[in-house]
């Protein structure tokens, strides 16, 4: 695994980069950062380059002012293409990824040879978001809100492994998946400025989470880029069940149930992962 400090769109960014092939750059989501996806790259690195950033504001990348939200960071991404010389790429996200992955295409089809993504949030979820049997389970999204939200979760090293622990064992299917890592992730939020910077995606992203739970979100160009989604058949936070009306966001596109994983199919079960990552590439004929 290569690491990578790049400049672009006026900021540094850590890069982990290995393999050979064409490009595929992965987005991570909350609370990760690129290591989240090494057990995919290293099965995926004979076929592809593999091309994992942190976002601003995660792992060793520099952190934003302030709210930090989806239209940002794709023009980070798409500097960072830039940067790196590559004309197009095939994307992979997951969570805040995701979200990261719709504006980024909309903004530059070029770019953008392919998407594939697991679970996220798409204007079709709408007021399901705050459903009253859902309302325990985004309780976060606030908080993450609030000034007092970082000081709270990182005022110790053990108050920070606590919280980023909770999300990733109680958001898996197979509560192991993570275990091998688990103080790596902590080690990493607990990095000055990480919990904040974090955190910025959700200040930046709530006023449309708001509207799009009101049934109010803006109607937008569909998506026309190829499209996989993957969705996780026990998501904790995003049931199978709001898969519905993906086919409003994207047109092209080949959705299936990821059977047995929660809300990280990456990191529950990297085998199949990897084969559905490269099995889409291919039929799509980027390879």
């Amino acid at each position: 695994m290569e690491h990578l400090t790049i400049r672009a769109n006026g900021a540094a960014f850590h890069v982990a980069r290995i393999g050979s092939g064409k490009p595929l750059l992965l987005l991570h989501g909350w609370p990760e950062f690129w290591l989240t996806w090494k057990p995919v790259m290293t099965r995926l690195a004979d076929r592809f380059t593999l091309i994992a950033p942190d976002l601003r504001g995660f792992g060793d990348s520099d952190k934003p002012e302030g709210p930090y939200g989806p239209d940002q960071h794709t023009d980070d991404m798409l500097a960072l293409l830039d940067a790196l010389g590559i004309d197009a790429a095939g994307v992979v996200g997951h969570d805040v990824g995701g979200a990261v992955m719709q504006p980024l295409a909309r903004k530059a089809p070029p770019r953008i040879a392919g998407l594939f993504f697991f679970d996220f949030v798409y204007p079709g979820i709408g007021p399901r978001m705050a459903a009253p049997d859902r309302l325990n389970h985004i309780w976060y999204q606030s908080f993450h809100q609030m000034e007092m939200a970082p000081a709270l979760v990182g005022a110790t090293h053990e108050s920070c492994r606590t919280y980023i622990g909770h999300f990733l064992r109680n958001w898996s299917h197979r509560k192991a998946a993570f275990d091998d890592v688990l103080d790596d992730f902590a080690d990493n939020f607990f990095k000055p400025g990480n919990l904040a910077g974090g955190f910025a995606h959700y200040r930046a992203a709530h006023a449309a989470r708001v509207k799009m739970m009101q049934g109010e979100a803006p109607k937008l160009p569909p998506i026309t880029a190829p499209t996989c989604v993957r969705w996780a058949e026990h998501d904790p936070l995003f049931p199978y069940a709001w898969t519905d009306r993906l086919s409003e966001t994207f047109t092209n596109l080949d959705l299936a149930m990821f059977g047995d994983a929660g809300h990280f199919p990456h990191r529950e079960d990297p085998d199949r992962a990897a084969a559905e990552i490269a099995g889409f590439f291919a039929r799509i004929n980027w390879r």
